[in-house]
């Protein structure tokens, strides 16, 4: 908890993490560098590789598995569009819209997106279903998926899968190796600066997606590859790679490197005894969740949670709280202080 900048009051993780003060130096130091003209694109390819290897053990696949990006939407939309013509995507009433819009927008082509109970993922995958999309632990109100029946679901008739690990890399043990393509954005659970995203490939979805938006930084040899006609892709997930948001990179790397050396099996129990604990004092269910999540329609909590120097989020009518490394007891004693005190306010419906 030290190596991060005091977080107290801060409960909003899910929206966009705290830097550490690694992060913070190395940020630092590059706009220093940058101001004396001392910055180099080599260097911040090594950033990239340094980060790419960081990211792999989190996920438990190989670094050649790994692609780097900014954003999850430019990345999902790279599945969408390899997509065959009249495909069939499932995905949750209500995931993420970075996991949906993309295929929302091959409307022209016919892919059609079938939205199901989060609860029903796994029945309503059927024969000539093509892809299955959804998010490892849900943005609106931090339900966690259980992957088993849907990856067994989408094996049995031959469609790919598509998880977005956004909202659980970093807090929550996650393993991306089982399947087809994953895609995270760091500046959530794993605390880098925004602009730095990835993606894992199974043999599969490499041998079948097509990278629609390769440039020069997806060449087998990057310093190769920056002038057409030729064009030579990487052999391995690089091929999906796009040219690095450069100043975002140092920062990241440090970010990732610490939340590497964090057990996320102790980071998920820290959380979720945060979210018990304010389920007790509030007197309702304990979700067993990194997020948690109360009705406030008219964004009254929330308000007052913010005049009292919380920092939380509004989400779908419910107050969104997310409990990370930095938090404490001593958030859950002033968040529930505050909302007893919110007129009308009701942690249950």
């Amino acid at each position: 908890m030290d190596s991060f900048v005091d977080g107290s009051g801060y409960l909003a993780a899910c929206t966009a993490g705290l830097p550490t003060h690694g992060t913070l130096a190395a940020q630092r130091a590059d706009l220093d560098a940058w101001s004396h003209a001392a910055t180099s694109p080599v260097d911040y390819g090594a950033l990239v590789e340094q980060g790419r290897r960081s990211f792999a053990g989190i996920v438990g696949v190989g670094p050649d598995r790994v692609a780097t990006g900014s954003q999850t939407s430019a990345m999902v939309a790279v599945v969408a569009a390899s997509l065959p013509d009249g495909a069939e995507v499932v995905v949750p009433d209500g995931d993420f819209s970075s996991v949906v819009f993309p295929f929302l927008a091959q409307a022209h082509r016919g892919v059609r997106v079938r939205h199901v109970p989060l609860d029903r993922l796994a029945e309503s995958v059927r024969a000539g279903t093509a892809l299955v999309a959804w998010s490892a632990v849900q943005s609106a109100t931090g339900v966690v998926t259980d992957p088993v029946p849907v990856l067994a679901a989408a094996r049995s008739v031959g469609a790919l899968t598509l998880c977005d690990l956004t909202q659980a890399a970093g807090v929550l043990p996650v393993d991306a190796a089982p399947f087809d393509v994953t895609v995270t954005h760091a500046y959530k659970w794993l605390c880098a600066p925004r602009g730095v995203a990835f993606a894992t490939f199974s043999d599969r979805a490499l041998a079948e997606l097509r990278p629609v938006q390769a440039g020069w930084y997806a060449g087998e040899d990057v310093w190769s590859s920056c002038y057409g006609p030729e064009m030579r892709l990487a052999s391995d997930a690089r091929r999906f790679d796009v040219s690095p948001a450069w100043p975002a990179w140092p920062g990241a790397v440090a970010a990732l490197r610490h939340l590497a050396s964090v057990d996320a099996a102790s980071a998920w129990r820290h959380a979720t005894r945060l979210t018990d604990q304010l389920a007790d004092a509030l007197g309702t269910a304990r979700s067993g969740q990194a997020i948690t999540t109360f009705p406030d329609p008219d964004g009254a909590a929330l308000a007052a949670l913010g005049a009292a120097g919380v920092t939380a989020s509004g989400r779908a009518g419910r107050l969104r709280l997310a409990f990370h490394l930095w938090n404490d007891e001593d958030d859950v004693t002033r968040v529930a202080d505050v909302l007893r005190a919110v007129d009308g306010f009701r942690p249950v419906g």
